[in-house]
């Protein structure tokens, strides 16, 4: 299972398409460039670039160079590079980021204000969840979720509710691959998790209790778009022992249930 840092873009040379020099076309070695820098190495050097992305220095410079002036990255006085705001702003186009969010803005900040706790939207991309909007508060549990960043499926809220909605063939590939262990309480077993993804589509919602860190229980509901389809999931993440699900899930169902209608009424 690739997590929030392994994003990595193929480089073999079956990879190459039209353009390809040595192999690699120009556009997967600036691709490799970008998909080197992650949350725990926001800024690189030319040569830790370079090595990540699997390029030689004198086009690591040249493609890096080429990004610097385009503003998809930036360069710090002492010669570090890391993503630059062009790309940000090109990446919140996204519709699916974009328009998702804005839909669901005032409902996640009315989940807030009624919790002060951590709540989170999110959508699947592929095998992983990928976090749209986080809003937490300054007493609430600390989570390991940032927005932009990725997570599996099997362990979060957010995750079991798109899992449990998924296609056949997702919720099979990854029943049949081993299940990364986040905490002692991760649930890693295919049967088991069988049975949350049916119990998560018969109640309407989703409890990850412990699954990532034990001090946290996370509450998810569905939000479904313009044709019913589940395209999204908001959840609550509040400390372990702090509160019942079933008392939370009232709580975050209206939340998706408001988000959803929101949705309905306008494209994604």
């Amino acid at each position: 299972m690739r997590h929030d840092d392994d994003l990595r873009v193929p480089v073999s040379g079956a990879q190459a398409g039209p353009g390809a020099v040595g192999g690699r076309s120009v556009t997967s070695k600036v691709l490799a460039l970008l998909a080197a820098f992650s949350s725990e190495s926001p800024e690189l050097t030319l040569s830790e670039l370079a090595r990540i992305a699997g390029l030689t220095l004198p086009t690591a410079h040249r493609r890096a160079m080429e990004l610097v002036q385009w503003g998809a990255l930036e360069r710090n006085p002492d010669g570090r590079f890391h993503i630059g705001l062009r790309l940000w702003e090109v990446a919140s186009l996204a519709p699916r980021g974009l328009g998702l969010r804005e839909a669901a803005m005032p409902f996640l900040e009315d989940l807030y204000e009624v919790t002060h706790e951590n709540v989170q939207l999110a959508v699947r991309e592929g095998l992983e969840v990928v976090y749209v909007e986080r809003i937490a508060g300054r007493n609430a549990v600390p989570v390991l979720t940032r927005v932009g960043g990725r997570f599996a499926l099997h362990a979060t809220g957010v995750g079991l509710v798109l899992l449990a909605h998924a296609p056949a063939e997702i919720q099979e590939e990854i029943l049949t691959t081993p299940l990364h262990g986040y905490s002692p309480k991760t649930v890693t077993s295919p049967v088991r998790l069988r049975q949350m993804l049916a119990a998560t589509r018969r109640d309407g919602y989703a409890v990850s209790d412990g699954q990532v860190t034990v001090d946290a229980l996370s509450v998810a509901a569905p939000i479904l778009g313009p044709r019913g389809d589940v395209v999204a999931a908001v959840s609550l993440v509040v400390r372990a022992d702090s509160a019942q699900p079933s008392a939370l899930a009232p709580l975050v169902k209206t939340s998706a249930r408001g988000i959803s209608r929101t949705l309905n009424n306008r494209p994604l």
